[in-house]
């Protein structure tokens, strides 16, 4: 193993980027939220709607956001 893995430094995430995924995934609870008042045990499509927000607000961060060190170009 090589040393460098250990040193590298992180980027500053820049506070622009911060501010619109807050929006995106506040919009995102407050929809899931308005969904919520809808779910009873004869309509299945709140349900439906609340699980899909679910999977992408767990989804996206995981995929886009998070930092990869999978790739190649960490392993030395």
């Amino acid at each position: 193993m090589s040393d460098d893995q250990y040193n590298r430094t992180l980027e500053p995430n820049p506070l622009r980027g911060s501010i619109i995924f807050f929006v995106i995934f506040m919009v995102l609870f407050l929809v899931g939220l308005y969904l919520v008042q809808f779910l009873d045990f004869t309509n299945v499509w709140p349900m439906a709607a609340l699980i899909l927000l679910f999977a992408a607000t767990f989804g996206i961060p995981m995929t886009f956001m998070a930092r990869n060190d999978s790739g190649s170009e960490h392993r030395h």
